[in-house]
């Protein structure tokens, strides 16, 4: 039986969270096997930028960091699962990748 592998990108930690967590429920109630929510190192993006744009002043930077979550999910691939799966309704902010091997 061929397996998939969700991952779940966010911004937002808590909405991939419960989305992962809503995977798992459905695989846990069809009684499949399922591996997850797994989560993922965090990506921190920073950027540092200097306040005054002509240079002229004091020497202060701003400093601003985003933080890229990422929820891994494996489950046994039967049609049923995968169907209550994409009927899972996702926020925006949630970037949903699924693999099926």
């Amino acid at each position: 039986m061929p397996t998939a592998r969700i991952k779940l990108i966010s911004r937002n930690k808590t909405a991939a969270r419960d989305i992962a967590k809503q995977i798992a429920e459905i695989a846990k109630s069809l009684g499949i096997k399922c591996n997850g929510p797994i989560p993922l190192p965090t990506r921190k993006i920073k950027v540092t930028t200097r306040k005054t744009p002509c240079g002229d002043g004091s020497k202060t930077y701003e400093r601003w960091q985003m933080r890229v979550h990422k929820w891994l999910v494996s489950i046994d691939g039967s049609d049923t699962a995968l169907r209550q799966v994409m009927r899972i309704p996702v926020p925006d902010t949630v970037q949903i990748e699924m693999i099926l091997s």
